[in-house]
């Protein structure tokens, strides 16, 4: 919940500068837009407005989706085999969690307080539109189907006029001031009694033109994007700002409709049928309708445009298309990242490049936790993934991100594959096996923060940054303090990225020096046994005393292949590199790898 708001409240920033920059182009190219066109615009910022809440990400488009084949795993019971944990863990205390936590996320009950005012606003929304809604249906259910015989042949000639073949019926009311239609399937045109038995046929005219050229454009859809969205939205200023001009260019651009279809002479007229009709009629109470009136304000603006009036020529319709079509792929450029950040998570965009896929079962081994597992056999070219949408999330690295830490001190030479060694400062640490000298396969064995820590500082966070962008590291985005831009920070990175780099980072796909590759390899040797060795390194995320998220990513050597893997668990506690070890080491185990 804690993160969804966050990220919520993200997609809100980004939002109000998409607002910006729509009202921006508006003004400064107002000469080169069409009334439609400005008002065709706001659509694309509606679209924007719904990503956020979307059960999918944009982002995640894979070739192979379709390919998933049988699995090589079996779906019997998952057991860890007591011989290989006792094996992997004889020579050392890898297993065991030496992991701090990290403050400075907003507490799971404030994000669920922000939750709870958020939904009460929409509830608050909700009982007006409902609200709103019965007054409109009572309205309709007191008119009464028009009668007046000379009005009716003014609207059969406005219907032929425009070409309509099938009529939209037509009713009397005196609970209006001003003419509106409503509906966007089943259209009705509603007309006050007053304006009925008072009102000039020529002024009525362009009234029922007006209210005929919202029905052709559907323009009561968008009363339902304006509704929804405030109601969504209801905190948030700027929308309510982009939902009242939407509104507005969408009047103005039914008036160049109904002007379109007039001679020049009669631009006047219509001008002055909403001048006489600013005071008497009221602006339209009713979201769900569309209509000829509105604020004084809007008027003024309305007639403003009306008396500058010009057909929009060819060229000009060319350059609104244009410049729809730029802003609708900036808008488009925008929705991956709203997604992503509405939903809590970063997904990876990279694909694997692979003859075979296999989506197995595991479900048995994430018992009490989420999670997913990535497996890739060397020999025989074939992925494995459970649980693809957790395997595509990006999450912390946490402690595995220390394998490429230390390649990249290696290659700086900021250690040597000869001398790894650090000194102590004898600053006291929570855990005893920190508290000495390190060498990097004890720092590795251990996970001790300060040893990475020491190497980031002497490596430089610019050179840190080039590393990451030259292996394509997740995110690479290390924007957090330098000391724990890995730990539930800023750099993030997915099981699946975790195997890919596994494999480049075995074959050496990036051209580093090989001692290099061979000491961080040394370093996170964890068991070798007459069937192979395992090398590998956990990682635990924990966030104010608890662990949320926990990590075990390596690979296997046996005499004729190799097998890479990344497994990661999610919780509300007890999601430890620890237990994803054990998960991991009891699906290896049962494969018999």
């Amino acid at each position: 919940m804690t993160d969804f708001m966050i990220h919520f409240l993200i997609c809100n920033v980004l939002i109000s500068g998409l607002i910006g920059i729509l009202f921006a182009v508006r003004k400064l190219l107002k000469n080169h837009l069409t009334g439609r066109t400005r008002y065709s615009l706001w659509f694309l910022l509606s679209g924007l407005l719904l990503l956020p809440f979307l059960p999918v990400r944009l982002e995640y488009f894979s070739p192979f989706r379709n390919l998933w084949s049988a699995s090589p795993f079996s779906a019997g019971n998952p057991s860890v085999s007591a011989d290989t944990v006792e094996s992997a863990a004889s020579a050392s205390h890898w297993m065991e969690d030496f992991a701090v936590s990290v403050n400075g996320r907003i507490p799971d009950q404030t994000g669920t307080i922000l939750f709870i005012i958020w939904m009460a606003g929409i509830l608050v929304m909700l009982f007006f539109t409902i609200k709103s809604a019965i007054r409109l249906q009572r309205i309709k259910n007191s008119g009464l189907p028009l009668q007046n015989l000379e009005i009716q042949r003014l609207y059969e000639g406005c219907l032929n006029e425009m070409n309509i073949k099938k009529p939209i019926p037509v009713y009397s009311t005196v609970f209006l001031t001003s003419p509106v239609i409503t509906g966007v399937f089943r259209p009705r045109i509603y007309l006050p009694v007053s304006l009925i038995s008072d009102c000039d046929p020529r002024d009525l005219r362009y009234m029922l033109l007006h209210e005929l050229q919202h029905n052709r454009y559907k323009d009561n859809f968008s009363n339902y994007v304006i509704l929804l969205a405030r109601m969504i939205y209801w905190f948030h200023p700027l929308v309510w700002l982009a939902m009242k001009a939407m509104r507005n260019d969408r009047e103005i651009a039914c008036d160049a409709a109904v002007l379109n279809m007039l001679n020049k002479d009669s631009y006047i007229d219509y001008g002055y049928t909403l001048i006489r009709f600013t005071e008497k009629c009221s602006h339209t109470p009713f979201p769900f309708s569309s209509g000829l009136s509105g604020n004084a304000r809007q008027m003024e603006r309305r007639i403003k445009n009306i008396a500058s009036y010009n057909r929009p020529s060819v060229r000009k319709k060319i350059k609104g298309v244009i410049l729809f079509s730029v802003m609708a792929l900036i808008f488009v450029g925008t929705a991956p990242a709203l997604t992503t950040y509405g939903s809590g998570t970063e997904h990876t965009d990279r694909a694997i490049s692979v003859t075979d896929i296999a989506e197995p079962d595991l479900s048995g081994y994430f018992t009490g936790c989420s999670g997913s597992f990535v497996l890739y056999d060397l020999r025989n070219d074939q992925w494995s993934i459970f649980n693809r949408k957790l395997a595509s999330e990006r999450v912390s690295p946490d402690s595995t991100y220390k394998i490429y830490d230390a390649l990249f001190a290696l290659e700086e030479k900021v250690i040597t594959s000869e001398n790894t060694t650090l000194v102590w400062s004898g600053e006291e640490y929570p855990f005893e096996e920190w508290n000495r000298d390190q060498t990097l396969n004890s720092a590795m064995d251990a996970s001790v923060n300060w040893y990475f820590q020491s190497l980031d500082q002497q490596t430089g966070k610019d050179v840190l940054q080039s590393y990451l962008r030259e292996i394509g590291y997740g995110n690479e985005n290390i924007n957090g303090d330098l000391s724990s831009y890995w730990m539930e920070s800023s750099l993030k990175i997915s099981p699946v990225e975790q195997a890919e780099l596994l494999l480049a980072f075995y074959q050496n796909d990036f051209g580093f020096d090989p001692e290099n590759i061979q000491a961080v390899k040394d370093s996170i040797r964890l068991s070798t046994t007459g069937s192979g060795t395992l090398y590998g390194k956990t990682g635990t995320g924990r966030v104010n005393g608890q662990d949320i998220s926990g990590w075990f990513i390596g690979f296997v050597e046996t005499a004729d292949n190799t097998f890479f893997f990344a497994a990661n668990i999610r919780s509300q506690n007890n999601a430890t590199g620890s237990r994803s070890a054990e998960i991991t080491l009891s699906v290896l185990s049962d494969l018999g790898i």
